[in-house]
């Protein structure tokens, strides 16, 4: 689950670089990285494992 963690932290970090220059710049994309934060948070949250080690 570690993997799918690290995958919801990098799509969320992506999607709001990517939402951001469609602030500044408008382009068509910019609603498809709303998505990529969507899942990205929900990848993160499925991936925690509720503070077990293994």
């Amino acid at each position: 689950m570690r993997r799918t963690r690290q995958v919801g932290v990098a799509l969320t970090a992506l999607a709001v670089v990517g939402y951001a220059i469609g602030v500044a710049v408008p382009y068509s994309g910019r609603s498809a990285s709303l998505v990529g934060v969507m899942v990205g948070v929900t990848l993160y949250a499925v991936g925690y494992d509720g503070g077990e080690t293994t």
